[in-house]
């Protein structure tokens, strides 16, 4: 997969791609990257991409001028554009799946109040939100969405990792211990010394179930889920 980010501060993002589990996936050929300054497409004396809207109101908007030069100077097509801002869709693990299976990824990230209409009309194909509240930074919004997404790629992460992860199966993750067998007068559940593996995996579904019924009981649908975790999931609710 390539993946080409569009900042106004391409060196916030550096550092995740040298000191990650990204790093190593770049080295093993599994992702090749950009990040391309959208301040090198403002022409005039001082590169400036952002001006006051149009209407009035408080803040800036990032010009449509040097960022659709920059879409320019990559090229978009046969690429995904996103445009990861709190008006889009509401990321899921579905959709981190569906941007994996894509080829290549272009990210804008916002700053201010946004970018110019414009630019999402002519340019981009998927406005994406990280969640129901407003941060400042198009930058982390977007390493959010590129971290959920290249994990899925083939080869980054160990497969059996991959599986017992929240949101797999519908359901959030067990808990997890290491040693010492006791800390703080709090000690490790008896099931995970034992290696009985089967014991122990009916306990990891246990705990998973309780976990989501708990804190996220909307993903435990019946048309979403299997029948061993709605006979546990009845269970507890019977308790």
């Amino acid at each position: 997969m390539k993946i080409a980010i569009l900042s106004l501060f391409p060196d916030i993002l550096k550092g995740y791609f040298v000191d990650s589990i990204m790093s190593r996936a770049v080295g093993k050929g599994l992702i090749d990257y950009e990040l391309v300054n959208i301040r090198d497409y403002a022409y005039d004396k001082h590169h400036v991409c952002d001006d006051s809207p149009y209407g009035g109101g408080a803040g800036m908007v990032i010009k449509a001028e040097p960022l659709a030069k920059s879409l320019d100077s990559i090229g978009v097509k046969g690429k995904r554009v996103i445009y990861p801002t709190p008006s889009g869709r509401v990321f899921s693990q579905s959709i981190a799946r569906e941007l994996a299976a894509e080829e290549e990824l272009i990210f804008i990230c916002g700053r201010y109040e946004g970018i110019d209409q414009r630019v999402i009309d002519l340019y981009v194909d998927d406005e994406i939100s990280i969640g129901d509240y407003v941060i400042s930074s198009g930058e982390i919004a977007t390493l959010v969405l590129v971290d959920a997404v290249y994990r899925l790629i083939e080869g980054v992460i160990a497969g059996d990792s991959l599986e017992e992860e929240s949101f797999t199966q519908s359901l959030l993750e067990y808990p997890h211990y290491t040693r010492p067998e006791v800390f703080r007068g709090l000690a490790v559940p008896k099931v995970l010394l034992g290696g009985h593996h089967a014991e122990i995996e009916a306990w990891r579904l246990r705990k998973r179930v309780e976990k989501t019924l708990r804190t996220r009981s909307d993903l435990l649908r019946e048309n979403k889920v299997g029948k061993d975790v709605l006979r546990i999931r009845d269970e507890l609710l019977d308790n």
